[in-house]
């Protein structure tokens, strides 16, 4: 059977689960990236349940439809071709938060920054690293994200992901959480939702250490052009952003896409650029920082698609 004929019949089958609101063709993925490059998906699928998910990717294995799941896509380049099979994201329908007295547990496409506030409303104290970081807790627990000092392994309890269309429980100890990097992500395997043990704290101050470390990423990061967030996991005995800055990099051009001027460890859209520009771009830095420093800076952000 021919791909065209196999999206088809997973289309027909979707309808049959979902609304139309919740299944797109040829979707561009520009539109859901915060890096703003991408071609289309030929499905984009937003479901608003584990049991819809689940079916979704037991019909896509069945029919051999390739899956990408994905959250906001804060972390994530697409390539200029797009992605060819099924789409799967986590957002505003599958978000739900709730406070069971000091645990606060949140499916996978609530942000990070949500969870973060509801945390403080709750006068809950843990998750204030998570308040800037652009991206859903899905994609926040499977890469054990984290910022100034904090990380999701440090107050994560135990994560719902789905394994062989079944819902299974991972403790803190058995998602091998380490720096950017947990079972789930390694194994493919989606996160549905997060429980997090937090402490007792005051709501204000929180909120006040919440907006002293806003105020410091607004004024590190270049948050006013879209980015993919950091670009590069941090080297052994370095920090990314520095090693490209001393190579005398910042600032650089490939088409529209540049090293940022204000955080050398980010690459910004100045209005237009591909994907092509960007991992162009990547594929320069890398091999003028290994030129000058000797260091082979490994890429943080998910590269995705076709070209």
């Amino acid at each position: 059977m021919g791909e065209t004929f196999l999206i088809d019949v997973l289309l027909q089958r979707l309808h049959t689960i979902a609304t139309d609101e919740q299944i797109f063709e040829n979707e561009p993925l520009d539109k859901h990236t915060t890096m703003r490059v991408g071609g289309v998906a030929d499905i984009y699928f937003l479901p608003e349940s584990a049991a819809q998910m689940a079916q979704a990717l037991s019909w896509a294995g069945e029919l051999d439809v390739p899956v990408l799941l994905m959250g906001n896509g804060s972390n994530l380049i697409v390539r200029d071709g797009g992605v060819r099979g099924l789409v799967v994201a986590l957002g505003e329908r599958f978000s739900r938060i709730r406070v069971e007295g000091e645990e606060l547990i949140a499916q996978a496409g609530a942000s990070l920054a949500r969870v973060a506030v509801c945390a403080q409303e709750a006068g809950l104290s843990g998750l204030e690293f998570a308040a800037g970081i652009p991206g859903t807790l899905g994609g926040g627990v499977a890469m054990n994200a984290g910022a100034y000092g904090g990380q999701i392994s440090d107050v994560l309890v135990d994560a719902q992901v789905l394994e062989n269309g079944a819902e299974v429980t991972l403790t803190r100890a058995e998602m091998e959480m380490g720096y950017r990097t947990t079972l789930p992500l390694k194994r493919g395997l989606p996160v549905l939702s997060a429980r997090f043990r937090l402490a007792r704290g005051d709501a204000q101050a929180i909120q006040e250490k919440m907006r002293c470390l806003n105020a410091q990423r607004r004024e590190k990061q270049p948050l006013s052009l879209p980015s993919a967030g950091s670009v590069f996991k941090r080297p052994a005995g370095h920090f990314a952003g520095a090693l490209i800055e001393a190579a005398g990099l910042k600032g650089l051009c490939v088409g529209k896409a540049q090293v940022s001027e204000k955080h050398a460890g980010f690459i910004v859209n100045l209005g237009g650029a591909t994907a092509r520009d960007v991992l162009g771009l990547i594929a320069q830095v890398q091999a003028r920082v290994q030129a000058h420093a000797g260091v082979w800076l490994e890429t943080e952000v998910r590269i995705v698609g076709e070209d």
